[in-house]
């Protein structure tokens, strides 16, 4: 791909990335983003229950909290959970221990076990942030990233802005779409079969989540 330069000196100009590659990275960042996954799923979740406003807060905190992995990531630490195994194993330990308490919980739900209007109440901006940190999609989503666009040399960090900037503008509207079917899906909610069959579709997803981040 072509790429420009900055001159910011008579003895010296840095690689920026070009056109061509932000539209690579707009690419990924949507279907890295919009595809299922943990935080996709928690977002329909909560916007079927509580509706699309007040999962605002979970997916700002989504966002700011890629923002600050990606700065992370860019000052080493994705390559540090690549070398240390048990880093990484723990943080997937966590968040998959958190994902399949919830798909415990639908599925009680579905069986009839507990009353059908479970109570997750969605997350806090703050709360959403903190998940990130936990989310193995997430770390291995923004390395990937970080390892494929990002420019060797003096313009990195003018790279890793850019990333950080196409996946904040790019992620927000694609995990937005999942709250908005989440709410879209309410009206149908009320009805007892429907209720159950959605909580077995979000029950059914985030078990696959579990088994793709093991498998990662």
């Amino acid at each position: 791909m072509r790429s420009c330069r900055i001159k910011i000196s008579n003895e010296e100009e840095f690689e920026v990335v070009s056109i061509e590659l932000i539209v690579a990275m707009a690419g990924y960042a949507f279907i890295s983003c919009a595809t299922p996954g943990p935080n996709n799923i928690l977002l329909a979740g909560f916007g079927a229950k509580y509706g699309f406003v007040r999962t605002l807060p979970a997916v700002f905190g989504i966002i700011a909290g890629g923002i600050t992995i990606n700065i992370g990531v860019g000052l080493g630490l994705g390559a540090l959970l690549q070398e240390y195994a048990a880093v990484r194993d723990l943080l997937k330990f966590v968040g998959c221990a958190y994902l399949v308490w919830l798909a415990l919980k639908l599925l009680r739900a579905v069986s009839g076990e507990v009353s059908e209007n479970i109570d997750i109440r969605p997350f806090s901006f703050l709360q959403a942030v903190s998940f990130q940190y936990v989310n193995p999609k997430v770390w291995v989503m923004l390395t990937t990233a970080n390892v494929s666009f990002a420019v060797i040399g003096p313009g990195y960090w003018f790279s890793v802005a850019m990333i950080t900037l196409v996946f904040a503008i790019v992620g927000t509207p694609s995990i937005m779409l999942w709250a908005g079917f989440g709410h879209l899906a309410s009206k149908w909610l009320s009805r007892a079969l429907f209720r159950r069959l959605f909580n077995l579709l979000m029950a059914s997803l985030t078990i696959l989540c579990v088994l793709y981040i093991w498998s990662a």
